[in-house]
């Protein structure tokens, strides 16, 4: 906490004086009172003397807070308190609000009836605060007297209509002069023509500051050197905001992350307007006219390469290169990430990191790849950290420890609570010896089937359904996603199955084929709909070895099955359905030595394919319906039995 009573308020004062007269252009014609303030470079008054400031307190019938009366003992009021507010109370000019701008009737017009402490003070402090504000552009600013720390400061709050935004709180008055002195700075950083350039010992001593952070960045340091360009960026320092938004951005942050000044630049644009259009594209909901905004000033080449790069986003195909060994390591992660190695990825892109060359003294690291549809679901807050904190760009420092893998291995982590406990029922089919680009070639009807380019498993279903155009009541293909299930396994994930019915499944586990082995589990012990089942089934070669199905209280089997996975071990005395299904599930991955990728299904983007039906066709004397789409019109749904006329012969 600052001691607001050592504060030197003399040289803090004489400093923004002479920064802001020698701000002004030499032929500006200034107001009597403001040209008399440049040429004695102060833009205060006299000090007032402890009688002036009693007589005050007396009148306001308060004592005021530390930091406001040594600054009186200073400057009796203040000139230009940053850039709205042209003059700011001394012991004279200081009163009461007492509502006088009607905003306490304003905002109380806007409270729910459940509003908490936070809303109501923004009414009640129109009411009591202390007014500071003599003249400015519709800018409100209050003491509260009921805002008070351990050291008897007051909060101070600043607001204006056109800001749009609630009352900004300071934490006291010293903070509030600070707040506007890197105001005034921010608003004169950038100066218009004919402007004098806006350079000072304040300025230069934050510019040297950059340029340490960043090399502080590069070298891991990542915490001190974000600290160091966040005070840069409130004084508008022009590198700190691009510098910083690097940071914040691999840590998760999209929140008001634009790159600035280094987005349009053609030699930063090729890593950081992939991460930008990403975020657009993301909560855009295809309204694209805000995409521009943050790219005034680009070159029309550049804005055509925006657009480009947000069409492949959207339609993910957005792939990102990068030159050098880095940009090799990014090739080979994304080989790990589309199988499903999501920590053998991260690992791959981490250990080149040292080997990261910069593309200008601004880049402090790799950022392009966060866009790629399958790279850029291995970003988490916590690798994201581990990233800033690996040297690199030619630095040296400490290496950062590894963070942890985010996959947890086996099959048990399917029995645990997701977000918004929506998987209650899946399947799933493990492969051995056998390539996941192959398994359409096992699974599915015909020797056309293909993999879909990577996407999440909602996009996937979502494409599918928008591309059927006919639905039947008997069929089953599962659409399922593809990857590496371990050492010598590949798999196939449905997340979200049809209803289980047990006298028309059929397992495709006799189906993936000569030479191989193959696991199929169906859980639906945790399911909504209808009672609690299991299916385990295996084959070898074409042909199943055993198998048993827990459905309506009963336990089916068929084959020799192996001890660790007898169903009588799991099934009669636990009613814990989560419990029951953890211990299938680590007798399985026990029993075969493979595993499913937790971050590459829920988080990350996978290859899929539809599999052939998973139900058998319709006996005789069966009821099914059909419901055929065409473009411009749907047709009833067809119903029938099956036999000659019906139309499961159609």
């Amino acid at each position: 906490m600052t001691d607001t009573t050592a504060f030197d308020w003399r040289s803090f004062l004489l400093r923004w004086s002479g920064e802001w007269a020698d701000s002004l252009p030499d032929d500006e014609t200034q107001g009597e009172d403001d040209e008399a303030a440049r040429q004695a470079r102060w833009l205060g008054f006299p000090p007032a003397s402890e009688e002036r400031i009693a007589a005050m307190e007396e009148r306001l019938g308060r004592r005021m807070p530390p930091s406001y009366r040594e600054f009186l003992k200073v400057s009796d009021g203040w000139r230009h308190t940053g850039g709205f507010v042209w003059l700011l109370a001394g012991t004279e000019d200081t009163r009461w609000h007492n509502d006088e701008s009607g905003l306490a009737v304003m905002f109380e017009e806007h409270l729910d009836e459940d509003a908490g402490p936070e809303e109501r003070l923004e009414v009640d402090i129109w009411r009591r605060g202390l007014q500071l504000d003599v003249e400015s552009d519709i800018t409100h600013v209050l003491m509260d007297p009921e805002d008070v720390d351990e050291d008897g400061e007051w909060a101070v709050y600043t607001w204006a209509s056109w800001r749009a935004a609630p009352p900004e709180r300071h934490a006291n008055f010293l903070e509030f002069m600070r707040d506007m002195h890197r105001e005034f700075h921010s608003l004169r950083s950038r100066p218009s023509d004919g402007e004098p350039v806006f350079a000072n010992d304040t300025t230069r001593k934050l510019d040297a500051s950059v340029e340490e952070a960043r090399l502080e960045a590069l070298r891991g340091g990542w915490e001190q050197a974000g600290k160091a360009l966040d005070e840069a960026k409130e004084y508008g320092r022009p590198r700190a905001a691009g510098l910083g938004d690097q940071i914040r951005r691999l840590l998760g942050q999209t929140y008001m992350v634009y790159f600035h000044g280094l987005v349009t630049d053609h030699q930063y644009a090729p890593e950081l307007l992939p991460p930008l259009v990403a975020e657009h594209a993301a909560h855009s909901y295809r309204d694209d006219s805000t995409l521009t905004f943050h790219l005034r000033g680009a070159h029309d080449d550049l804005v055509s390469l925006a657009y480009a790069t947000l069409d492949q986003v959207r339609n993910g195909t957005y792939r990102h290169t990068a030159a050098g060994p880095f940009g090799e390591a990014i090739e080979r992660a994304r080989e790990l990430a589309r199988w499903g190695d999501s920590d053998g990825a991260w690992r791959t892109l981490i250990n080149a990191l040292p080997l990261w060359e910069p593309l200008g003294p601004d880049h402090l690291a790799p950022l392009g790849w966060v866009a790629d549809p399958v790279l850029g679901p291995l970003l988490t807050p916590e690798r994201g950290r581990e990233l800033l904190s690996t040297p690199r760009g030619g630095q040296t420092g400490e290496t950062p420890r590894p963070t942890a893998g985010l996959d947890p291995g086996g099959l048990a982590w399917l029995a645990e609570p997701d977000p918004g406990n929506n998987r209650t029922s899946y399947r799933f089919i493990l492969v051995e010896g056998v390539q996941p680009e192959e398994l359409p070639g096992r699974l599915a009807d015909g020797n056309h089937t293909v993999l879909n380019e990577p996407m999440t498993l909602w996009e996937a279903r979502h494409r599918s359904l928008h591309n059927q155009r006919e639905f039947s009541s008997y069929d089953d293909r599962a659409l399922m996603a593809v990857g590496q299930a371990g050492t010598g396994w590949s798999f196939a994930f449905d997340g979200d199955p049809a209803p289980f019915d047990q006298r028309r499944f059929v397992s495709p586990a006799a189906t993936a084929g000569e030479d191989t082995r193959a696991v199929v589990v169906w859980s639906g012990l945790r399911t909504w709909h209808g009672e609690p089942f299991f299916h385990l089934s295996v084959a070898q070669d074409g042909a199943e070895q055993y198998s048993f199905t827990y459905a309506d209280g009963e336990i089916r089997q068929s084959g020799e099955i192996p001890p660790a996975l007898d169903p009588n071990r799991f099934f009669g005395d636990t009613e814990d359905g989560a419990e029951v299904e953890r211990s299938l599930l680590e007798a399985v991955a026990g029993e075969f030595g493979a595993s499913l990728p937790r971050h590459a299904i829920v988080n990350g983007r996978l290859h899929t394919f539809a599999t052939r039906s998973w139900t058998r066709p319709p006996r005789d004397g069966e009821t099914y319906a059909v419901i055929r789409m065409e473009w411009g019109s749907a047709r009833p749904a067809d119903s029938g039995r099956t036999g000659e006329d019906g139309p499961g012969n159609r």
